[in-house]
Order: C-alpha cells, then sequence, then structure tokens
C-alpha cells in the first residue's frame, strides 16, 4: 500500500465524523488493553496515560485522547472499516445510563485477560464485561453487533518479566490460566448476547524497543517472549474453534497482530517502513515517550511509536489484512464476513 500522507489521513478521519456513515453493524463494543484504549485511562489516577503530546501528534488538531500511538490506533481503522463515523467512545467518559447507538470502548491500557496482570490499577478484564452488563443497550441488537477484544500482551509481558527463562512446566501451567480465563470472559459475554467475536491475538512483543533493549544487548527480537505470544496465540485459536463448537450461534473472526506485524519487520519495504525496530517518541531514552521526549519527524517510516506499541500507519497496515485479508493475517474467516454474515 502507498504512504498515506498523514494530513490526508487526518482529513480523511475528520470528514468521515461529519459526512454520512452507513453503518454495517447495530454497534461495537470493544475490550482490551492499551491497543485498543481510546482514552479510558485518563480518568483513572495511578495508571499509565497517554493522555499529553507527542501522543496525538497525528491525530485532528493534534489532540492527545489517551490513545497509546500518535494518532489513529487498530480500533479506529477497525471501525471505519465498518462503517462508523468514528470509534465508540470510552465507558468512562460518558454520562451513567447514556444510550450509545455505535456502542462502547471498556478497554484499559495495561490490563490483562488475567485481573491480577494489574491489579486494579486499570479497569481489569472481569471489570470491563461488568460494566459492559450495566450499560444501556436499548434498541442495540447485540447478536449482530461486533464484540472486539485485542488482550494478552500485558499478561505475555509480566509473565517473562517474572521468568526470564521459564521452564515448561510453567509455560504450560500459564497458558492454561490464561486460556481458562479467556474462555470465562469470552461465556460471560456470549451470556450477556454477544454472539460476534472480533478477536486480536498478541503481537510480536519480543520485538518491542523495550524487549530488544532489556533482554538482548545486540538489538535483536527476544524469542523467549514471542515464543510465548505464538504459544498464546495457538491455544487461544483453538479454545475460539472448541467455544465456537459448543456454544449455539457464536461466530468469530481471529485476527493476527502477530502475522501482520511480523511481515511488516521481516518485509520493511513492502509497506514503506525505514525503521522497525526503534521506537519514534522517545527513540533509545529509558524514560521513553514523555511529554518532553523528542520525536521523529517521519513517523509513516516508522512502525513502532514508543518502546512497545506500534504507529498509526503500522495499524492500519495491519487492519487492512485483518479485515480482509486470508491466512495466516485472519482466520477462519476475516472481519468483512463476520460483519457480512
Amino acid at each position: 500500500m502507498a504512504l498515506v500522507p498523514v494530513l490526508l489521513l487526518a482529513l480523511f478521519f475528520s470528514l468521515s465524523v461529519s459526512g454520512n456513515a452507513h453503518p454495517k453493524v447495530p454497534a461495537i463494543y470493544v475490550f482490551g488493553d492499551s491497543t485498543a484504549d481510546v482514552g479510558n485511562n485518563n480518568y483513572l489516577p495511578d495508571v499509565g496515560k497517554a493522555n499529553f503530546l507527542p501522543y496525538g501528534i497525528d491525530f485532528p488538531h493534534s489532540r492527545p485522547t489517551g490513545r497509546y500511538t500518535n494518532g489513529y490506533n487498530g480500533i479506529d481503522f477497525l471501525a471505519r472499516q465498518m462503517g462508523l463515523r468514528m470509534s465508540p467512545p470510552p465507558y468512562l467518559s460518558l454520562p451513567k445510563n447514556t444510550s450509545n447507538r455505535v456502542g462502547v470502548n471498556y478497554a484499559s491500557g495495561g490490563s490483562g485477560i488475567l485481573d491480577s496482570t494489574q491489579g486494579n490499577k486499570t479497569i481489569t478484564m472481569t471489570k470491563q464485561i461488568k460494566y459492559f452488563a450495566t450499560t444501556n443497550k436499548s434498541n442495540i441488537v447485540l447478536s449482530k453487533s461486533i464484540f472486539l477484544i485485542s488482550a494478552g500482551a500485558n499478561d505475555v509481558i509480566a509473565f517473562v518479566l517474572n521468568n526470564t527463562a521459564p521452564s515448561n512446566t510453567q509455560i504450560e501451567r500459564f497458558c492454561n490460566t490464561l486460556i481458562s480465563n479467556y474462555k470465562n470472559h469470552i461465556e460471560a459475554l456470549y451470556n450477556l448476547g454477544a454472539r460476534k467475536f472480533g478477536i486480536i491475538d498478541v503481537g510480536p512483543v519480543g520485538c518491542c524497543p523495550f524487549a530488544r533493549r532489556l533482554f538482548n544487548h545486540s538489538g535483536a527480537c527476544f524469542n523467549v517472549m514471542n515464543d510465548l505470544a505464538v504459544g498464546v496465540n495457538d491455544d487461544v485459536k483453538k479454545m475460539l474453534s472448541n467455544l465456537s463448537s459448543t456454544l449455539k450461534g457464536m461466530k468469530y473472526s481471529l485476527g493476527s497482530y502477530y502475522a501482520a506485524l511480523s511481515n511488516m519487520i521481516a518485509n520493511p519495504e513492502a509497506a514503506g517502513f525505514k525503521d522497525v525496530q526503534s521506537a519514534c517518541c522517545g527513540g533509545e531514552s529509558l524514560a521513553g515517550c514523555t511529554r518532553t521526549a523528542t520525536y521523529c519527524e517521519n513517523r509513516n517510516e516508522y512502525l513502532l511509536w514508543d518502546d512497545i506499541h506500534p504507529t498509526q500507519r503500522a495499524y492500519e497496515e495491519a487492519v487492512l489484512d485483518i479485515y480482509s485479508g486470508s491466512p495466516p493475517f485472519v482466520t477462519p474467516i476475516n472481519f468483512k464476513q463476520l460483519v457480512e454474515e
């Protein structure tokens, strides 16, 4: 895909907000971590936030919204593909009992599939689902709405930080616990009316700048972390297949950030990237992307925005693979097919 200038991209989205949208789904409900958070963490006291520049530097009017990137994230691009004028708003920004016609975003940066991953500092997955249960969903056809979940990276990172050379037994125990909890979360949403699930797997977190710097002095990807991500993703794939055969009417699409981002890392020129290792914001600084951090000017040529999150451009490329692509980027059907079923 050709490079999309930042200003044109911002104009594209700003026009979509004011123009007539043609939603392909009744609503979108979003759960997960910082890859999906659009501002919930702004309302929490003791958790990492992204509500300051240079975060949001490429968002319309250079406005930091709480998205952990330089502009739009993957959820925004998915929402646009599904015909929404804009991504559903963060739950904590809404007045109580508000009936929102496009859906709601419950995702919280730092959260995991396991509630223990960040404790009570974030909105845990269990609490995200409880918030959904209390949301005013009048006049919304839940069975045709899309339930997006992008989670698991923080669980993998937390486990490896505590077990840099884990045994097979430790890995097996961790994966079993993680998948059991993930299954429970999906069943809880199903029991609340969800039928169409768009799941996004764990990306190649071992190739993020923080992992390269912390675990591998050569600057190469940290394979222990990536191997665990692959194992978790394989287990999620099996779990979803089994679950869909037992839950009547459940349909799902499993999009792979791992495959999409790994492909960009292996073939950067094909996607127009010139740097797939360094953080655009913060560079090699241990402090990361702070209010005073320096950041690159050629952001469309960077895969990674900060120490762990992709750039707006990388998210856009990944969503194209997930929404209308084919294996290994998405399985068993793509998100477009999920929407149209």
